[in-house]
């Protein structure tokens, strides 16, 4: 089937371009979704009369995308789970969880705009495509874990953390926050017997 596109399809074509597509995703996509109609003599003439106004549209809605993909871009969302010891999720995170994590950040994104080949199944940190125009595209990064402290860990090593790793990172901060209160605690005492031997001075 031939179509004429009114909007820019990655791998398809340009604004205003006649192409050929397979009839069932003309119909259950680019014509529903007023992305594209049938290449008639009658569309086609249409869509000349008001190519101007189309450009100019998509422009304007380019340039709001340009605006909101400079915020976007980069942005990492965290999505707790339950998972095994191996990192597989007993579940998934899909398209729409993503776009409500995302909206609770402040944009507001719709499930169609997040481009996921497949459902996340494991642990750590992915990145995702966010389509917030058919030009314009950014990356953010989905970090999954089974805790927020296991969040961070992952975020500062750039990978998936083990329990292992998860544990020993937890010992160490419990030692560090023990050595710490164990040389205020000392700090202290010293002070104290200074302050005991200053009175002893002043009574003699």
């Amino acid at each position: 089937m031939q179509v004429i596109l009114l909007e820019r399809i990655e791998k398809l074509g340009q604004m205003g371009e006649i192409v050929s597509v397979k009839p069932g995703f003309a119909r259950n996509y680019l014509l529903p979704q007023r992305k594209a109609r049938r290449a008639t003599k009658e569309n086609l003439a249409l869509f000349e009369q008001h190519r101007a106004q189309l450009e100019a549209d998509n422009l304007e809605q380019r340039s709001e995308a340009e605006k909101v993909g400079e915020k976007l871009d980069g942005l990492t969302i965290t999505l707790i789970r339950q998972a095994g010891e191996s990192g597989q999720l007993y579940g998934s995170v899909n398209a729409r969880d993503i776009a409500a994590e995302v909206s609770a950040a402040g944009f507001t994104v719709g499930r169609s705009q997040i481009e996921l080949t497949t459902v996340i199944k494991t642990l750590g940190l992915h990145p995702v495509t966010v389509r917030l125009h058919p030009e314009v595209t950014v990356t953010i990064t989905v970090n999954v874990a089974r805790s927020e402290a296991e969040a961070e860990a992952q975020a500062e090593a750039g990978r998936m953390v083990s329990p292992s790793e998860q544990r020993a990172a937890e010992e160490a901060a419990e030692a560090e926050a023990e050595e710490a209160l164990a040389k205020i605690e000392a700090e202290e005492a010293e002070a104290e017997v200074g302050d005991s031997d200053e009175k002893t001075e002043a009574a003699s």
